[in-house]
């Protein structure tokens, strides 16, 4: 399903330049589960943003679904990204002016969904993740446990066949964050692709495949059953 050949990244930094990611290979299957973990400046951030196209590399190729999505244009990995791929970041990344329910509702809009069925499926979302009473209320009106759920309700709103989430639980205590990790965990369980960044071992112990990196290289990458 995603396939890094020799991926390389490198950042200017003053007159300095830095090799974010140094010739990376890796093969990610439908369905994984998969965490990516390693300290500050390993490089673990970089790679989740080229997987998921936020970002290029300067060499290599990436080939997701059998697809070269590096030879592609900004649109057409734009419309990949609407498609395929849905992001959960420590942050939320909610628009502030918008209510949980039409946060949920963007990823819709903009792919040009008629209004009756984005009104179904966000319904259905709200009633998914328990977020019917907290539909109308905009994302400062809301704990940090219910603004994750808007992020991964939003995420998941195109049925996208992966989930990348970067340090989702970061922003939230442990009880939250537990939380958020299951609703996350049977999402994988129902098929969809799970990718997640972290620092915290005992977060990325979860997955059942893990991957090191320092240094922008992946130092080890282990399958075995989660904790």
């Amino acid at each position: 399903m995603i396939r890094l050949i020799d991926i390389t990244r490198t950042f200017k930094m003053g007159e300095q330049t830095v090799l974010a990611l140094n010739q990376i290979n890796l093969n990610i299957t439908s369905g994984e589960y998969v965490s990516i973990m390693g300290p500050s400046g390993s490089g673990k951030s970089t790679l989740l943003n080229i997987i998921g196209l936020l970002d290029q590399p300067d060499a290599g190729r990436y080939e997701l679904d059998g697809k070269v999505v590096t030879e592609l244009t900004e649109v057409e990995q734009a419309q990949i990204r609407r498609e395929k791929i849905g992001f959960v970041f420590q942050s939320f990344h909610l628009i502030p002016r918008l209510t949980a329910a039409e946060n949920i509702e963007l990823p819709l809009t903009l792919d040009g969904v008629p209004v009756s069925e984005r009104k179904i499926r966000v319904q259905n979302a709200l009633q998914a993740f328990e977020l019917e009473q907290r539909a109308n209320h905009r994302p400062s009106e809301l704990s940090g446990g219910q603004r994750q759920r808007v992020a991964i309700a939003r995420a998941t709103i195109m049925q996208p066949s992966v989930i990348l989430a970067d340090e989702p639980t970061g922003n939230l205590d442990h009880k939250i964050g537990a939380e958020v990790m299951v609703l996350l965990e049977k999402l994988q369980q129902h098929g969809t692709t799970l990718i997640m960044v972290t620092h915290d071992r005992e977060l990325g112990a979860r997955a059942t495949r893990q991957i090191a990196m320092r240094d922008g290289k992946i130092i080890s990458d282990q399958t075995h059953d989660p904790v």
